[in-house]
């Protein structure tokens, strides 16, 4: 007790030395407190500097319901040491992501963390809402936890580990490096439009792939059993449609949008005075020329519209996206069994035919021999297939067939890439 009062009597005799050091203290304390260390960059984020916003958009069911677990051992850790306000909001049925994305505030970045579904319905709700133009700037991550994650060969490096493979896509993430894709705006006659990354794919080796599932109990002759079903039950398995496309047109460079800078005051008042005493002649408008149309009737097992996002870092002269058409004859099916079943297990379709000429917008019309209606999306009416005639796959998910018109917004979306799967695509183009 005699060491507390003394040192009571001590700061009473020094009050002055007692304040200052009472503040230097305080001081130190909060600094040091409000100090945080990013392990990713290493690098120091004053208090005074606002921490970058990150929204999660979490599909827990994805991966067979093991994406929730997966995130938050692999992907939130290296998020909250990088020093982020990370918002993580996760989905409780499908669809609901759509809706989140309309109501969701602005941003610094966006992180889907799921599948090829969850993307896709982050992409359709984001380009569904009236601000898309402004908040389609907003860059996004990819974090693979699907059962199917297509675009992740593109923006990653592979890896057969995949703790390994979630790791590497968030750490791309934080080093901030973006390329842009191309979306492809995919509209019916009724139904809003659905936004893809990937493509669309419509025929008889979509058909087999959906039905592999159930022919679980067969082991590896699952994939030679549901081809070997779909081929008794069907024949043949032809499938006709009507393509009617754009050419392609020449692709703008890249430039950085820089603001201009405004001129000084002399230089405004010179203009307007001039523009005043010699006003400038209008110009007569220009005439545009009308749009050259070219039709295709296709008769094929396969058909797929896909954009050019398997690489997205090759220079490209033109906007524009690839239509692939498998031969029409049931012999080559059978011939290409083993080329079949590596389609299947990569979710890439080979093709043997390709118009690599199409850009802007395609209208597609599917036919089958039992339909009477006719679409108005269509130059020359074609039938439509009836309900359960077939089903298309958008990035790896299941619409009803109709028919469409697919357009491209060309380099509408930056998506975070790492660096070093961005110096192996380089090297594949050289």
């Amino acid at each position: 007790m005699a060491r507390v009062v003394k040192v009571f009597v001590t700061l009473r005799n020094h009050w002055k030395k007692s304040t200052v050091a009472a503040c230097a203290l305080s001081y130190g304390g909060h600094w040091l407190y409000g100090k945080h260390w990013c392990e990713f960059g290493r690098q120091q984020i004053s208090p005074q500097e606002q921490l970058k916003k990150a929204t999660v958009i979490l599909n827990p069911a994805a991966c067979r319901g093991k994406a929730n677990n997966l995130f938050e051992k692999n992907a939130a850790p290296i998020l909250h040491l990088a020093g982020m306000e990370v918002t993580l909001v996760k989905t409780d049925y499908e669809g609901q992501a759509k809706k989140l994305m309309e109501l969701m505030e602005q941003t610094d970045m966006l992180i889907v963390a799921g599948g090829d579904g969850t993307l896709q319905e982050v992409i359709t709700g984001l380009l569904r809402r009236a601000d898309h133009e402004s908040f389609s700037k907003t860059p996004i991550g990819f974090i693979p936890l699907g059962s199917h994650n297509s675009l992740s060969e593109s923006l990653h490096i592979l890896s057969d580990n995949q703790v390994k493979h979630i790791t590497s896509a968030t750490l791309s993430i934080l080093q901030g490096e973006t390329v842009p894709l191309d979306v492809l705006q995919i509209k019916g006659e009724k139904e809003q439009p659905v936004f893809a990354l990937i493509g669309l794919r419509w025929g008889a080796f979509r058909d087999v792939a959906s039905t592999i599932k159930k022919y679980w109990y067969l082991g590896p002759l699952k994939i030679k059993a549901a081809h070997w079903f779909s081929t008794l039950r069907e024949w043949p398995q032809v499938h006709e449609a009507s393509v009617s496309y754009i050419a392609p047109t020449l692709r703008p460079p890249d430039l950085p949008e820089q603001k201009p800078q405004r001129p000084n005051l002399m230089y405004r008042i010179a203009r307007r005075l001039k523009n005043y005493w010699y006003p400038p002649i209008p110009e007569s408008p220009k005439v545009e020329e009308p749009e050259r149309w070219d039709e295709r009737t296709l008769s094929t097992l396969e058909l797929s519209i896909q954009t050019q996002n398997k690489n997205p870092v090759q220079t490209r002269i033109d906007d524009s996206l690839l239509v692939c058409v498998e031969p029409d004859s049931f012999t080559v099916y059978i011939n290409h069994w083993t080329r079949c079943i590596t389609v299947f297990d990569n979710y890439n379709l080979q093709t043997n035919d390709m118009y690599s000429c199409i850009n802007w917008f395609i209208l597609v019309c599917v036919r089958y021999s039992f339909c009477s209606m006719t679409s108005p999306y269509c130059p020359v009416p074609f039938p439509l297939p009836q309900e359960g005639a077939g089903f298309y796959n958008i990035d790896n998910e299941e619409y009803e067939a109709m028919s469409v018109e697919v357009r491209l917004l060309p380099r509408k979306l930056r998506f975070f890439c790492s660096a070093e799967r961005r110096e192996q695509l380089l090297t594949q183009v050289l």
